[in-house]
């Protein structure tokens, strides 16, 4: 009996490579995977679990795995039950605490279980900003209910999240107060209305757990092997609902790579797994490095990308393995504009596709949604199916349907005129302003209007007398050649809804500063840091082909003043080129360099300063404290948020460089001729009083 078990664990483990064993034979207790991209950590997830079964370490049924998504418990479940282990639970963190609040809702509240809140909240969200005078645009509604997400999902009170958020520095949508006493608002709406939202999942099943005894000891009787997935994920409410789940007990098993944290907006934090050994000194610890999912081209980029990431924590030093013949090399391409590079990208998928690559094992990822249009346009005039994954087609877009459908009344009254120019009055009517506001959803609407203004550009530079009735009829075209059935294709996605997924071929397009990383990161470490992992994230989605692009320019007849993403410096080969661009003397005298150490300069914030970011800055105060007053005057006159008149970067620059004519602040990144026309005096105006001049 003995000799037949021994035999049944030894065919459980065939296949696993000798870290994966480790971690499969790993005895019961705190264990630590950390695994890196493409290493088989599902694979070594399931195999312990049922090592632990059939070893008689557990039952199925006192099991409980979680993960982030429920196509992650999904495939857990199809797994375990290929390797015959039935009953074993595998959800996410929300379905697990809902469906134990259901089961002990009548021992603990006693009347009927609340509702969850159907769809999205932003109902109640809009119903609390209305009573206190806050505005209800859906996209700042958003970014309202987005924060509230985050303080909840980080354990923060509405007492408390004024001073928690000047602390973090959080890039915040209203005042801090105002925030908190919306948040504060929202909750008695929402528990008069007997709801339950996503958040109030995880946090009345912890207290269900930590203040009723009876409650705890049953679910503790039941589950006694707990396995946690993609740890470095875990927000303060999830670890606070894994701790009431042990109640005190270490038999957790948790999966992650540091490496891939790029959901701090929503509170996640690799904390929990880069401490683990603390918490757990006992714990045995893997580390799993062989890459099974890329080439060795591919991996030795990816390395490379996160080897340069600054500060890193031991617990995220994995360096990946390539296990698979050797492949293609990266591609580099620079192109003079979007356009150019979106025609580009399809080109070499056609290639791609005509060497008999599936459409489906093909993606094409960006970090914002806007960037999407461009690819969709390319892809379907080229004949190429695709699918646009996490998001709505272009056209689809709420904010792109308003702004058509205000173009449309606009033409209607036949107005004469330049095309770019009545674009840009006829989205300004559904938000359309002078300069972008700092992030969000507010963002990513701003950019969806600044793309059809793009659009009137390219069809007023190509079609001599273009009028905005031709213009709205493009767009009507364009928008019926973008709604083809739906098929198996090629892959458009967000950097962040590609993580958990993988193709044979993927292109990482629009690679260049302020987009990656994103502009409003510029200026904070860690927020760069975090576009570095999203930008490997995107890397190693790659199993055999890898092509990373980026454009100088938006159209084809704008400036092409943009840089490449500072994450491609190192990367491209030295015969590559864009590498001999890079280095030739026409692009070195028109390089920004720092005014003090000579530097290039790689970050929009440090063109915007005309210095490095660590070379010392020489900001007058007083001068900057007379300028945030002159442009809150401004604002106020003009009826707009203060970052239309300057951003604050742009008078910090203001502030260190002392302009004494048109000329030297026209220098200043961020200042162009309209700016210097409107509010180029009053600014000279206030440096020379400053100085008493």
């Amino acid at each position: 009996m003995g000799s037949a078990s021994s035999n049944r664990h030894q065919e459980l483990l065939e296949g696993l490579d000798p870290e994966q064993r480790a971690a499969a034979c790993a005895p019961r207790g705190p264990v630590c995977v950390l695994a890196g991209a493409g290493t088989g950590k599902t694979r070594t997830i399931t195999h312990r679990i049922a090592y632990l079964v059939r070893s008689g370490h557990v039952s199925a049924g006192q099991v409980l795995a979680v993960t982030f998504t429920a196509r992650a418990a999904g495939e857990l479940r199809t797994r375990l039950r290929a390797l015959g282990v039935e009953g074993a639970q595998a959800r996410t963190f929300h379905a697990a605490a809902l469906r134990q609040l259901r089961y002990f809702w009548p021992r603990v509240v006693g009347d009927r279980p609340w509702d969850l809140i159907e769809g999205n909240k932003l109902r109640l969200v809009g119903q609390a900003a209305n009573r206190l005078g806050l505005p209800t645009e859906v996209e700042v509604l958003r970014d309202l209910t987005s924060e509230i997400e985050w303080a909840k999902a980080s354990l923060v009170s509405p007492d408390d999240y004024p001073a928690v958020a000047a602390r973090l520095n959080r890039d915040i949508p209203e005042s801090a107060g105002r925030i908190a006493e919306l948040y504060r608002t929202y909750e008695r709406i929402k528990n008069e209305a007997q709801l339950l939202d996503f958040d109030d999942l995880l946090l009345h099943t912890t207290a269900a757990l930590e203040e009723h005894r009876s409650v705890a000891e049953e679910f503790r009787d039941r589950y006694r092997c707990f396995v946690v997935d993609e740890y470095q994920d875990v927000t303060p409410a999830q670890q606070r609902l894994l701790d009431a789940w042990l109640g005190g007990r270490d038999d957790l098993t948790v999966v992650g790579d540091a490496n891939q944290t790029i959901y701090s907006f929503g509170g996640a934090s690799p904390r929990p797994l880069l401490d683990f050994t603390r918490r757990f000194p006992e714990a045995t610890v893997v580390r799993l490095e062989r890459d099974y999912r890329s080439t060795p081209q591919v991996v030795e980029l990816a390395n490379r990308v996160i080897g340069a990431a600054s500060g890193r924590p031991a617990g995220s030093r994995l360096r990946l393995i390539g296990q698979r013949p050797d492949g293609p090399p990266p591609r580099f391409a620079e192109y003079d504009d979007e356009i150019a590079e979106a025609k580009a990208v399809a080109g070499r998928i056609r290639e791609l596709l005509d060497a008999g690559v599936p459409a489906s094992e093909i993606a094409v990822l960006y970090r914002v949604n806007a960037q999407s249009e461009a690819y969709e346009q390319a892809l379907s005039e080229a004949g190429i199916p695709y699918l646009v994954r996490g998001g709505e087609r272009f056209f689809q877009r709420r904010e792109v349907r308003q702004a058509m459908a205000a173009l449309r009344t606009a033409a209607s009254r036949n107005p004469e005129g330049d095309l770019v120019d009545l674009c840009r009055q006829a989205l300004a009517g559904v938000g359309l302003t002078e300069q972008p506001p700092p992030g969000g959803a507010a963002k990513e609407r701003w950019d969806a209007l600044l793309a059809l203004v793009e659009l009137a550009e390219e069809l007023a530079s190509t079609t001599e007398g273009a009028t905005l009735g031709r213009f709205v009829a493009e767009l009507d075209q364009r928008a019926a050649a973008q709604h083809p059935p739906t098929v198996d294709g090629v892959t458009l996605a967000s950097l962040h809804a590609a993580k958990g997924l993988e193709w044979d071929a993927v292109f990482l397009v629009g690679l260049a500063e302020g987009t990656v990383p994103i502009q409003h990161a510029d200026g904070n470490d860690e927020a760069i840091e975090e576009e570095r992992r999203l930008f490997y994230v995107g890397v190693t989605r790659a199993r055999e082909h890898l092509s990373l692009t980026w454009a100088l320019s938006r159209t084809p007849d704008g400036r092409r003043n943009r840089r490449r993403s500072r994450f491609l410096y190192g990367l491209i080969p030295e015969d590559h080129p864009a590498a001999r661009v890079a280095r030739s003397p026409k692009a070195s005298k028109f390089a920004a360099r720092c005014r003090i150490c000579d530097r290039p300069l790689i970050s929009t914030m440090e063109v915007k300063l005309g210095r490095c970011t660590k070379c010392p800055a020489d900001v007058d105060e007083d001068l900057l404290a007379r300028l945030k007053d002159w442009r809150m005057e401004r604002a106020r006159e003009l009826n707009v948020p203060a970052f239309v008149v300057f951003t604050d970067a742009t008078l910090v620059a203001i502030a260190e460089q002392r302009p004494t004519d048109s000329r030297s602040l026209v220098a200043i990144s961020g200042i162009g001729a309209t700016k210097l026309e409107r509010f180029g005096a009053e600014v000279l105006e206030v440096v020379r009083d400053a100085h008493g001049e």
